[in-house]
């Protein structure tokens, strides 16, 4: 890939991400603020729940669930919106040359934008919690580039096989509610039976959350096997994935 393709994919992407952050906010009143006021609103009904109602005892639990959300949100709305970006994309999609394997990379980026743009409400979080801030935070580009690489992965999966089955859509719904209860969000790991810890190890977003907490509120390194196994895996199945998308992509055109 020649140095002039990259600068133009990489204009491209600047200027498609332009368009998604203006478009997602067109004649919204609150605008971009709604990237903290979601997030903050679930983190309201889980701190009302499981700590007035059902008590759960976890240290800094604004902090613990807020950092599980904000992670969560960005994997979850990311898979929503890339599963239907090239149905969403038509006029795009039938540009002769248009490089539509972009698309998905936008989604990922946008909600990596989001993702940053929440990071200093998150801060704030931890300081009023008596969170200490250590040098380990200096991984968190680290964590972010595993996660976006994650991301990015299973959305070509997704983009390529909703355009055949669209239902792929509501599915996804349904397997990711299921998948955020399987994700300690709202609820520490060590409260689950030790017969189901396989499961959760299975779950990378267990990992993934897990390693945001550890540099974030708990001052220590994450579990570097982990996340080296989660990276591996991403090695084998990105490559995959793009392959899988642009065999699907020549079908596109028909499908949509």
């Amino acid at each position: 890939m020649s140095p002039q393709h990259l600068s133009y994919l990489w204009d491209l992407l600047r200027s498609l991400v332009d368009r998604d952050m203006k478009l997602m906010y067109k004649r919204s009143a609150l605008g971009i603020a709604w990237t903290l006021i979601s997030p903050l609103l679930q983190l309201l009904v889980f701190v009302f729940v499981f700590q007035v109602i059902i008590k759960i005892e976890i240290p800094q639990y604004s902090s613990y669930v807020f950092t599980g959300l904000l992670v969560w949100n960005w994997f979850q709305n990311c898979l929503f919106q890339a599963t239907g970006v090239i149905i969403s994309s038509r006029p795009l999609i039938r540009q002769p040359g248009f490089p539509n394997a972009i698309l998905p990379t936008v989604v990922v980026t946008t909600g990596l934008i989001h993702f940053v743009l929440a990071l200093p409400i998150l801060v704030v979080f931890l300081l009023i919690d008596g969170v200490t801030l250590t040098p380990w935070i200096l991984l968190l580009p680290l964590l972010q580039i595993i996660q976006f690489a994650l991301t990015v992965t299973v959305s070509y999966f997704l983009a390529a096989l909703n355009v055949t089955f669209r239902d792929t859509q509501h599915t996804l719904g349904v397997l990711l509610q299921f998948l955020f209860y399987l994700t300690p969000i709202f609820y520490e790991l060590d409260s689950i039976p030790a017969k189901y810890w396989y499961l959760y190890g299975l779950n990378p977003m267990v990992h993934i959350v897990t390693a945001y907490r550890q540099i974030l509120m708990w001052g220590v390194q994450p579990d570097w096997l982990a996340l080296t196994i989660i990276s591996g895996l991403i090695l084998i199945l990105l490559p995959i994935g793009y392959r899988v998308f642009k065999r699907q992509s020549l079908r596109f055109v028909e499908e949509i």
